[in-house]
């Protein structure tokens, strides 16, 4: 009866605090107060100022400024230029051709930038122009620039599983490792979707540009081979072990830095203005997570998560059974929240109930960014789509229409990576022997 009571206390004030317009991080402060003031009787004060300072001094979080920063460095140079020349040589024979140039530019950036926006935002800015000063449906265009901008957050390095492997306590170098061959798979989903629209709708295609020699297309590449080797850097430090994620980030900074003055656009005002936004973004996801850290400690002193573990428990629900009631929460959550709220939300309840249902949490991991990345083109928050509404100025339902083959790869991948959990974790057990 108590847990019932503690359960209805801390959803009604969760949604009164969202409701009100309170930031999230002060939302899941207040909420964490108001456990422990009601259903504990440990002094609210203490606890609140070492779980804060334990949680903000905690190593790992030093790669998400890093990471943040790199991806702000390169968001303003020549990359989406160099992209859409480097690419666009390769794919004139594929169904769809230059339509492709916005999945493979979306992959190679979001292993630089680790956010699903600004992925979105720097491929859109070069290719939505030039595709339709081509001829191609702007609807396509939009729709599959939504689905390819989510790789953003499941390619490493990932903003997105940094916040998930702080708030689970889970390492973030295998997190990295694990998303590698779910992000590929999406990559060839999302062409297939392209190829699939060519396939049916050949007129739709303008016709291709004329043929080049194999020299003329390795040279308009020359430019694509910086920004190439420093993602080697990067995920090649982690994934050989040679670096953990923080020092990856460092390694990634510097040669952003290095990778940005080589082409010019390394000016005293893109250095203050990519610092300064690193340094908003970042202290507003920490922020978060050191909230979201009381709040996992005040629902542990209420007793709902082990309640909830015991429920999981006694009710004999399957693995599969919970990963479906928490997909369908986390796709109506993502109708109203950004992935990062439903992440820092849901977790210090969500994870009791994963261990007890003995799911994988390096897999869950993975799973939860796919669901976050179907959030993120879902209306009426899809944030991905209000970053296109805001480049093409068309109306939210026009782009949503158009990514809705990008929507339904992503649900094939969620049913592909439960069917076959492999694809997420036989790379980082092979990686870290286990």
């Amino acid at each position: 009866m108590e847990q019932t009571l503690a359960i209805s206390v801390l959803l009604l004030a969760v949604f009164v605090l969202l409701s009100a317009g309170v930031w999230i991080a002060l939302s899941l402060v207040m909420v964490g107060v108001i456990g422990i003031a009601t259903f504990s009787s440990r002094p609210v004060g203490q606890l609140l100022a070492t779980t804060i300072w334990g949680q903000s001094s905690e190593w790992a979080l030093t790669a998400l400024p890093l990471f943040i920063w790199m991806g702000e460095i390169l968001f303003r140079t020549r990359l989406s230029d160099d992209m859409f020349t480097g690419i666009a040589p390769w794919m004139r024979r594929l169904p769809g051709r230059l339509l492709h140039v916005n999945v493979i530019g979306s992959g190679i950036f979001a292993a630089v930038s680790g956010s699903s926006t600004a992925t979105a935002v720097t491929i859109g800015r070069m290719t939505i122009p030039e595709l339709t000063r081509r001829g191609y449906d702007e609807k396509v265009i939009l729709g599959s620039l939504a689905g390819a901008g989510t790789l953003g957050i499941m390619i490493p390095p990932s903003i997105m599983m940094i916040v998930y492997g702080v708030a689970a306590d889970v390492s973030i170098a295998r997190l990295f490792i694990a998303g590698i061959v779910p992000g590929i798979l999406l990559v060839a989903l999302f062409m297939l979707c392209i190829m699939i629209h060519a396939w049916t709708r050949p007129g739709a295609i303008p016709p291709p540009d004329p043929p080049m020699t194999l020299g003329e297309k390795l040279y308009a590449s020359r430019r694509l081979i910086p920004i190439v080797l420093l993602i080697v850097l990067v995920i090649g430090s982690i994934y050989l072990g040679l670096a953990t994620a923080t020092e990856a980030a460092a390694v990634g900074v510097v040669g952003s830095l290095i990778l940005a003055a080589s082409t010019g656009t390394l000016t005293r005002q893109s250095f203050t203005e990519s610092l300064l936004r690193a340094t908003e973004t970042s202290c507003m996801l920490a922020f978060v997570l050191a909230g979201a850290a009381f709040t996992t400690v005040a629902m542990g002193f209420t007793g709902i998560p082990k309640s909830l573990a015991a429920l999981v428990n006694d009710w004999q629900l399957s693995a599969g059974m919970l990963i479906f009631v928490l997909t369908i929460l986390y796709v109506v959550l993502g109708c109203f929240l950004d992935g990062v709220s439903m992440i820092v939300l849901t977790l210090s309840v969500v994870m009791p109930m994963i261990h007890a249902a003995k799911i994988d949490p390096i897999w869950f991991g993975i799973y939860i960014v796919l669901v976050v990345e179907i959030a993120t083109i879902t209306p009426p928050v899809g944030f991905n789509l209000f970053v296109l509404q805001g480049l093409a100025k068309r109306d939210i339902l026009f782009i949503s229409k158009g990514a809705i083959p990008s929507f339904i790869a992503l649900v094939f991948a969620c049913w592909l990576i439960w069917a076959f959990p492999g694809i997420a974790t036989w790379l980082p057990s092979v990686m870290f022997n286990n």
